[in-house]
């Protein structure tokens, strides 16, 4: 995803200065490390359940003050440095874009990704 490419397609939009003042960006990566116990990280094998996570997304749309949500997480054997999950969220203020955010992500996170890290010692 080219996330500037896609804020300007929302800003497009004719409504879109009505309805929104803040616009927060994920953009995850794949670390060299693993979170458990630091271990060097060669790859990560990730799946997604879409069905799932746009089910996740239309609830997230629904929160006050949330103009739309756009999510991307990628699949297959990814390696440290690339782009793993991108997610936008826009709307009118801080107060409901910021815990949108935190919340979606969370849930994205524990309930529509699974990853296997593949380190030194497992490949």
């Amino acid at each position: 995803m080219d996330i500037s490419q896609r804020i300007a397609e929302l800003k497009l939009r004719p409504d879109f200065t009505e309805h929104v003042g803040m616009v927060l960006v994920h953009n995850g990566t794949v670390r060299a490390w693993s979170r458990g116990d630091r271990r060097k990280v060669t790859a990560i094998e990730v799946e997604v359940d879409q069905s799932l996570l746009a089910d996740i997304r239309e609830e997230f749309l629904q929160h006050e003050g949330i103009y739309d949500i756009i999510v991307e997480a990628r699949t297959g054997t990814l390696k440290p440095g690339d782009d793993l999950l991108f997610i936008i969220v826009a709307g009118d203020l801080r107060e409901n874009v910021k815990p949108v955010l935190a919340g979606l992500l969370d849930r994205i996170k524990l309930e529509a990704v699974s990853k296997h890290e593949l380190t030194d010692d497992l490949c």
